[in-house]
């Protein structure tokens, strides 16, 4: 190899990745995690699926499609944190699981300060629903469907008055979050949760994409463009507002060429 070709090797950064490398290594990430970063040289978007059944404190079935709440729950705090991360894309497509667990990933979302934008696709069902809300905007597709319905437990439990109020308890827990981070009202989503009349084998009700619109439950109907289109509006928005309070310090306005 002569002494022009070693020096052009040599000024190349070490830094930089074959973009076959990187292709393989978000694929891993997707395998793995179920999230990807994506950057299109404007916005970094960290985008996290929320998919099957929301796993809690017991391993289910591996025939089963889960989402792992101490994999989610990591990745949520490095999203807050890494200051690369413009924003946050949340995609459901979930038939629920365990309270305890999705109410914990809901929680998280609903508390960082980046913008997080959530899209339920097939379903967002039962523990799924405070999940998609606690974005601060919601969209769902016309073909997704929405289930909402009362705690349930699987397995022996007594049946004593103590195990109903903790029932009734934890539905508390939901209905409140749901209230709080949507337009539906505490009676409303008690009235749907309770429904005897819609489904076969269990109380509740099942809403499509825009029912759950009309309900006040999910702020738009929408697709991945209109998600992504959202995001990168907050995205924008929360730029602009550092930018202006970059220029006041100690309450005086700085001029602009300082």
């Amino acid at each position: 190899m002569g002494k022009k070709s070693m020096e052009s090797m040599s000024d190349c950064p070490e830094s930089e990745e074959i973009p076959e490398e990187k292709t393989e290594r978000q694929t891993g990430s997707v395998i793995e995690t179920g999230s990807i970063i994506s950057d299109n040289g404007k916005y970094v978007v960290q985008c996290m699926t929320i998919i099957g059944q929301i796993e809690g404190h017991y391993i289910l079935s591996p025939q089963n499609k889960t989402t792992k709440y101490e994999h989610i729950i990591p990745q949520l705090v490095a999203v807050e944190q890494d200051e690369r991360i413009d924003g946050l894309l949340i995609i459901l497509n979930t038939v629920g699981g365990d309270v305890e667990a999705g109410l914990a990933i809901a929680e998280l979302m609903a508390g960082m300060k980046k913008p997080v934008v959530s899209l339920v696709l097939g379903g967002g069902h039962s523990i799924g629903v405070p999940i998609a809300v606690a974005a601060k905007k919601s969209f769902i597709a016309k073909s997704a469907t929405m289930t909402i319905h009362p705690v349930r437990m699987n397995g022996l439990m007594l049946g004593v008055p103590q195990a109903f109020e903790y029932f009734q308890r934890m539905q508390q827990r939901i209905t409140t979050f749901v209230t709080e981070h949507s337009d539906i009202s505490a009676e409303r989503y008690n009235q749907l949760a309770m429904n005897t009349s819609e489904l076969v084998m269990d109380i509740g009700t099942i809403l499509d994409g825009q029912d759950a619109v009309d309900e006040g439950l999910i702020d738009s109907i929408g697709n991945l463009n209109d998600a992504v289109s959202a995001l990168y509006k907050m995205i924008d928005r929360k730029k602009s507002g550092k930018r202006r309070s970059k220029k006041i310090i100690n309450g005086r306005k700085l001029d602009s060429a300082a």
